[in-house]
Formats: structure tokens, sequence, C-alpha cells
């Protein structure tokens, strides 16, 4: 038995920058963390004792002969792209809803490739394992996904992940006062809409506005560097970082019809009347989580306004996906 277990992550800056169709043209760069709540894979070499060759258990169950015949997407496309011959029975479990802004579906392929991996005796670099999770998820099966979730679930951390038009990444931590870092965990406050959606959907569409929205995008990118100068500098009051995600929740509301809803622009009006400073609809847009900016002793009346909501309550900077579990029964083939 091998269990993977790989983290979620808020994104804060820079979202949309982290696309092929811009980056490879323009760079991009994001800023945000990794945190403490997690998708769980475990995979075993299934005795041949059964009808079935393969059993995969998700929101539901399958039972198939041929690695072709499976349903779950990156599943199938993990144990096609390395050849599994083996008959397998994988799990997944989640700690939070899957399409919910959070990175699941990239949580999700890192951890199988990792798992997969671990139980041919393979350790992989956090690079090669988000290097394969992005082509998987943008060549094999031609999703319209960013590229930064897939570096924070293998990486985990706080960090800034820089694009460059060669198609590389860079990941650079962010470093904070302890203090700071406290602060800023004490201020993010998460709560969950209800609402879930297909994120490629709503990202192609967003895709296709990049020509007419340039100068918004190019907005948010220049919203990184100074978001790092407030997080870095002790000196700077950490409310400016929350004023800086109103600017954003604004400018990225822009870039599609469908980044948010007339329900999500009620919560959030209603976050910020009860004293949040900005925050961020988490991921492509359209539902899922909504992370508000608050400083710490006003987050008893947001909680209270919002109390219809679910909160979620997160530490940040967590380590990127890991086996926790290693108890190989091996492949024969390496």
């Amino acid at each position: 038995m091998i269990i993977s277990r790989t983290p979620f992550r808020i994104s804060l800056f820079g979202g949309g920058t982290d696309y092929p169709a811009w980056y490879r043209q323009n760079g991009g760069a994001v800023v945000g963390t990794a945190i403490n709540k997690y998708c769980y894979i475990s995979v075993r070499v299934l005795p041949p004792f059964f009808e079935h060759r393969h059993r995969i258990a998700y929101s539901k169950i399958e039972t198939v002969q041929n690695i072709a015949d499976i349903q779950h997407p990156a599943v199938r496309a993990v144990l096609q792209d390395l050849a599994v011959e083996d008959g397998l029975e994988i799990h997944h479990d989640g700690d939070l809803p899957a399409r919910s802004g959070l990175g699941s579906s990239s949580a999700f392929t890192v951890g199988m490739l990792n798992a997969i991996h671990a139980l041919r005796g393979r350790m992989m670099t956090s690079r090669q394992l988000a290097l394969d999770a992005i082509r998987i998820e943008q060549e094999v099966l031609k999703e319209a996904v960013g590229s930064q979730d897939q570096i924070w679930a293998a990486y985990g951390g706080t960090n800034l992940v820089s694009f460059l038009p060669d198609n590389s990444f860079q990941v650079t931590p962010v470093v904070m006062a302890e203090e700071r870092r406290k602060e800023l965990q004490a201020s993010i406050a998460l709560y969950f809409t209800g609402l879930s959606r297909f994120s490629s959907g709503i990202a192609a569409q967003q895709i296709a506005n990049f020509g007419a929205r340039e100068n918004e995008l190019k907005a948010m990118a220049e919203m990184v560097p100074a978001a790092l100068d407030i997080l870095r500098d002790p000196r700077r009051p950490l409310l400016e970082l929350g004023r800086l995600l109103h600017e954003a929740w604004r400018l990225k509301r822009s870039l599609a019809e469908v980044v948010s809803t007339p329900e999500i622009d009620e919560i959030y009006a209603a976050g910020r009347a009860a004293g949040a400073l900005g925050g961020k609809l988490l991921g492509a847009g359209g539902g899922g989580f909504l992370m508000f900016f608050v400083e710490p002793d006003k987050r008893a009346a947001l909680r209270q306004r919002l109390g219809k909501l679910i909160e979620v309550s997160v530490e940040i900077g967590s380590p990127g996906s890991k086996i926790v579990v290693y108890e190989p029964s091996g492949l024969e083939h390496s």
C-alpha cells in the first residue's frame, strides 16, 4: 500500500497569468501558499482474485478490466502515460470538496503520479511531479487549465512562482518574519460558497478574452511584486494587502462574465460590510471558496454576518506532495 498526501492551495495574486496562452507571450507570476488541507491517494497492486482488473474509488466506484475504460480522466491518463500493466486498486479521499477553487484537480493528478512512481520504487522531485502533471492536464487531457496549481501541489510552501516565455518556471520561497507570517495567517478567512463548478469551462472563456483584457491582466501581474513588498516589509501595515486584494477582485471579475455570480457578489458585499478589506474567489471562478482578508479583531463580525456559510480554518505554508505510507508490494516491471 502506498499513500500520497498532496496539499490544496490558496492563490493570492497573479492568477490568469499562469496560462500558457499568456505567459508564453508575456511571462507571468503568481504568489500564494499551500494549506493544510489535503488530497490523499492510496494505491495497491490488486490481487488476481477478482472479476475486475482495476478498482477506482472516489465519488463513485469503478471496476474495469482495461485502463482505457476508466471514466476518471486523470486516473486513466496517468496510468496510460506511465504504461501501468498491473491491476491496481486506487482510493481518493479529500479534506475539502472537489471543484471548489483550491487546486484539488491538480492535487489529485500530482498525488496520483507520486503514488504510482513510489509503487515502482521511484522518488520524484517536486519539479518533475509538477512538469508531468502540467503536461498530462494540458497536453494529454487537453484541459483549459493554468500551470500554478500543479506547482503548489508538488512544491508546497508560500512562494512566488514565475513563468517564463520559454515555458519554464521558477519557484522562490516568500521569506517573511515569523510575526508577519502569523499575522497573515490570522487575517485569512476561508468560506465555502456551497457552489461547485468545472473550472476548465470558465478558464476557456477567460483565455478567449485574453486579447481584449490585456491591460487588466498586466495590472494583475503588477500586483505580484506589490504584494511581495508588503509581505516582506514588516514596517508596512498588512492591511495594504487586503486593499490590494479588493482591487484584484474588481479586475478578475472583468476577465469573463462567468467569473462571478449574483450570489457570490452578494456574499462578497456582505463580507466587506462586516469589515473585510478585500477578498478573492479562489480558482477560475463561478463558485467554490471565497477567501477574505480581515483584521483579526473583525473576524467575529465577519463570522456572524456569514453565519450560513461553512468557515474552514487553515494553516499556510504546508509542504508539497509526499508519500506518507510506503509499504510496497512492488510492480514486476520498472
